[in-house]
Parts: C-alpha cells; sequence; structure tokens
C-alpha cells in the first residue's frame, strides 16, 4: 500500500468549466498506479470541482446560465469584499463540491464515457488554481 500527493495548478481565465481530466490520468500513469482511490480536492473557496459532461460543449453553458439565475450577482449581498462576483462565488462553491473522491482501475480513472473532471471557476476574473490529488493504493 503506497501513498502520494501531487497538485495542479489550473490558471483560468473567468468563470467557466476547465477540464482537468487529462492532467489526472497522466498523472497517474506516469506514477504507474494500477488500482486504488483518488482523493482530489481544490484549495479554494470561490471555485469547486465537479464531474460532469465533456463532450458536448452546450451542456457547460447551461450550467453556467443555470447557476448564474440560481445565485445571481446583485446588490443583495453583504459580503463584497472582493467584488460582485465574491459572495456568489462562495454560494456556488457550497452548492457543488470541494472534493471528489475516484475509484483507479487497471491505472484508469474510473469513469463513464461522457465524464470528466472539471474546476467549475466561479469568479469574473483570472485566478491561478491549486488542486490538490491524494492517491492511496498499489
Amino acid at each position: 500500500m503506497i501513498q502520494k500527493f501531487h497538485q495542479l495548478e489550473i490558471k483560468t481565465k473567468g468563470r467557466k468549466l476547465y477540464n482537468f481530466t487529462s492532467s489526472v490520468q497522466q498523472w497517474i500513469k506516469n506514477e504507474d498506479f494500477n488500482k486504488g482511490i483518488l482523493n482530489i480536492n481544490i484549495l479554494h473557496t470561490s471555485a469547486s470541482i465537479i464531474v460532469q459532461e465533456n463532450a458536448d460543449s452546450d451542456v457547460q453553458k447551461d450550467i453556467l446560465n443555470f447557476f448564474d439565475r440560481l445565485v445571481p450577482m446583485d446588490d443583495s449581498y453583504i459580503h463584497k469584499m472582493e467584488g460582485k462576483d465574491d459572495m456568489p462565488a462562495h454560494l456556488k462553491t457550497i452548492l457543488t463540491s470541494t472534493h471528489l473522491c475516484l475509484s483507479i482501475k487497471n491505472s484508469n480513472l474510473v469513469l463513464g464515457t461522457w465524464q470528466g473532471l472539471f474546476l467549475f471557476e466561479h469568479r469574473i476574473e483570472k485566478h491561478q488554481r491549486k488542486i490538490n490529488l491524494h492517491y492511496i493504493g498499489d
């Protein structure tokens, strides 16, 4: 049984879903992991990580539109320290996830055919986001 850590850095350019599946899969291959569990967590409170459709970009547009309607950027929030998107970004993170736990089998992430791993950036401005990977297995 082994444990390994790795950190991904993803540069975002505003509100969007950023697919990072291939970066995780490449790390798994480079480390020659066969089977185990991979815990993935984002080290931020204004962005999240999700498993989502990876084939049709319209799904991503609809997700962004849905969350903008659900958590609008308006003047109803008290916390605005970093701008009008500050509190809405925190709320969107609460509604999604800051961590995922996935299986690895035969040196591959166990994902469905159309599933991918996405960093969901909730802020308008660009950011440097850190995602921590923690592998436990053999």
